[in-house]
């Protein structure tokens, strides 16, 4: 199985991004913020890179403007760190996977719910 470069450098800008956000971006604005992934073009030029958030609609709006503030300092370490020709332009998406999964896994608990009651009341 051979992977592409592009899948290789999005893993690495993942585990980089993820580390910044955690130990260097001071930002007061990005709360509880996790890479989730990253999608790069073949040429590596730009990169997608999905965040959660954990909070409400005010906190994820908050997190998203600080990581756009941080964008710039994003790429430049990333430049560094990853010494590639061309450093890719980062685009910041919300990754709302999980709060997809949690209200599925509440509509299954709720079913579940009610097929106990209708076994007990049987």
């Amino acid at each position: 199985m051979s992977f592409k470069r592009a899948d290789r450098v999005s893993e690495a800008i993942k585990r980089e991004v993820s580390l910044m956000l955690g130990r260097e971006v001071k930002d007061p604005g990005i709360h509880f913020v996790t890479v989730t992934a990253v999608e790069t073009t073949d040429d590596l030029r730009h990169a997608k890179v999905f965040v959660s958030v954990l909070g409400d609609e005010k906190t994820r709006q908050e997190s998203m403007d600080g990581l756009e503030r941080a964008k710039g300092f994003l790429r430049s370490e990333l430049g560094h760190r990853l010494q590639l020709r061309y450093t890719p332009e980062i685009q910041f998406r919300l990754d709302k996977s999980l709060d997809h999964a949690m209200k599925i896994k509440g509509l299954l608990n709720g079913l579940k719910a009610v097929e106990e009651k209708n076994d007990d009341e049987a």
